[in-house]
């Protein structure tokens, strides 16, 4: 009879539950590092302590270091170091406020044994990742399922590739369930494969479409600066976008400024199932880091300001088209931009596709060119100016910002290079 085994994670589905921060050391140092898939016990004087993150209802299982280690009560505890004493490290730990006895538990045992064939979908790292070779190849493994016959005496363990995942076997998991221990949630990674040899064709063929373009944009980003790979910026995702992934990435320039740029608006349409660059173009607006909090990207006005060109763009041809042949006004909401750039109808202006010495007009992508339009924020005066010149107004704004060295780059606190009362 063939063995099952389950994913084991801790169940999120009540918003009531705590959430518990790093586990500290005696002397305040975080011991994550010096844990994860450490095959040799580590000895601690003293217990463990594990802060709460937030406050909430306390749980038998909870996962603690961002997830690398899991919380258990003693019950949990004595059952694991029953039923696999070699598989798992137990750790006397004291969680705030509680007055119980917690355990952290270490899984360091790895078995190659996940199932590409069968599992809905995995997709691997790339060199950029900078993954330690004994972490694996895997970026991300969706609908796991791994082969039964290659666990051998393993009982709880974690999969050779992909070490985010718990794995314990079927008779851990009967055990675990038998202590009523709240926390628990249970997927099985044994047995048929989730979706059908349809689905997985389909899924394919999307990878194949939608995997070429994020490179290649990166490549053009890296050549613009350093790109911020921690930088966290909102994703979502969007069926008006092509690739339906509405993505953002954060790169710093030589000369101390940070360049925002849309990473999805060059996708292939996924829903025409072919090679295209979308709708050609990604936006860029480069500005200050004073503008562009990297701990709050999302609330910052250069990120509102682009999000909402953004939507313009993909809901009107004619916008994305003049944006690519040259330059376009445009007018957007003002609401949460900085007072410096509301006109008094409560909109903000901005300029799209001024030329740039340090920016390139277009970047390569395996399914054709993209252009890079540029997005910068006009002041009120600015904008008055171009609405009243008629399609000399943006040609000559344009001039005069590249006299004065402003260019493209965005700030809500500058001098107007008009003045329309004087002009």
């Amino acid at each position: 009879m063939t063995k099952r085994y389950f994913r084991l994670n801790e169940d999120m589905s009540s918003p009531e539950r705590w959430v518990l921060d790093d586990t500290l050391d005696t002397q305040g140092k975080k011991v994550g590092a010096r844990l994860y898939l450490n095959e040799v016990p580590i000895r601690f004087d003293g217990r463990l302590r594990v802060p709460i993150l937030h406050p909430g209802s306390s749980l038998d299982y909870s996962l603690a270091d961002a997830g690398d280690f899991p919380v258990v009560t003693e019950k949990v505890a004595s059952t694991l170091a029953e039923l696999a004493p070699g598989d798992v490290q137990l750790y006397l730990a004291e969680v705030d406020s509680r007055p119980e006895p917690y355990f952290l538990v270490n899984v360091a045992r790895l078995v190659k044994c996940i199932d590409e064939a069968t599992s809905e979908e995995v997709r691997y790292g790339e060199p950029e990742d900078n993954w330690p070779d004994r972490l694996g190849y895997y970026r991300s493994v969706y609908g796991m399922r791994i082969d039964p016959s290659k666990v051998g005496d393993a009982k709880v363990f974690r999969p050779w590739g992909y070490p985010a995942a718990l794995l314990v076997a079927e008779e851990v998991k009967v055990a675990l369930e038998r202590t009523g221990a709240t926390g628990l949630k249970f997927t099985e990674v044994t047995g048929p494969s989730p979706i059908s040899d349809e689905e997985r064709a389909y899924k394919r063929k999307c990878n194949e479409l939608l995997d070429p373009p994020p490179a290649a944009r990166r490549a053009a980003w890296s050549s613009l600066g350093t790109l911020d790979k921690l930088a966290v910026a909102p994703r979502a995702i969007c069926y008006e976008w092509p690739g339906y992934r509405q993505n953002w990435a954060v790169i710093h320039r030589e000369a101390g400024r940070l360049l925002l740029v849309s990473e999805g608006l060059s996708d292939p349409f996924i829903a025409r199932m072919e090679p295209s660059v979308g709708f050609g173009l990604e936006l860029a607006l480069e500005t200050e880091p004073t503008e562009l909090p990297l701990d709050a990207i999302g609330r910052s006005w250069p990120y509102l300001l682009l999000e909402r060109v953004s939507r313009e763009v993909v809901a009107h041809e004619h916008v994305r088209e003049k944006a690519k042949a040259g330059l376009l006004a445009l007018e957007v909401e003002g609401n949460d931009m900085p007072t410096s750039l509301v006109t008094k109808e409560g909109s903000v202006g901005v300029l799209l596709g001024l030329e740039s010495r340090t920016l390139p007009r277009q970047f390569p992508t395996p399914f054709g060119e993209v252009r890079l339009v540029t997005v910068k924020a006009l002041l009120p005066a600015e904008l008055e100016y171009v609405l009243t010149r008629g399609e000399e107004g943006p040609v000559e704004l344009a001039r005069r910002f590249s006299e004065n060295g402003e260019e493209h780059v965005s700030r809500a606190q500058r001098r107007a290079v008009v003045s329309v009362l004087l002009e």
